[in-house]
């Protein structure tokens, strides 16, 4: 089996599989909060709420969701980091 990796041009990739939702949005926060504004991230999240949670969190934090990978998981997420922690 081989190791997922970043498929939408991303400057940094994190992979958080089968993480719930809750446990994936907060460490998404924190793997964001060091970044510089504008900073592409690509997250892979495997959890059934995330095509619902991840748009939702980018809106209510100030980020904007670039991408979301097309296909019939559409797992990947392309994150623009906003001026926000």
């Amino acid at each position: 089996m081989t190791e997922p990796m970043a498929q939408l041009g991303s400057d940094i990739f994190y992979d958080f599989g089968e993480m719930s939702c809750g446990e994936l949005l907060m460490a998404l926060m924190k793997a964001m909060r060091p970044l510089a504004s504008g900073t592409l991230v690509e997250v892979r999240a495997l959890d059934p709420g995330a095509p619902i949670d991840i748009p939702a969190w980018c809106r209510m934090v100030g980020h904007a969701l670039v991408q979301r990978a097309s296909g019939p998981e559409k797992v990947h997420y392309l994150i623009r980091k906003g001026g926000v922690s």
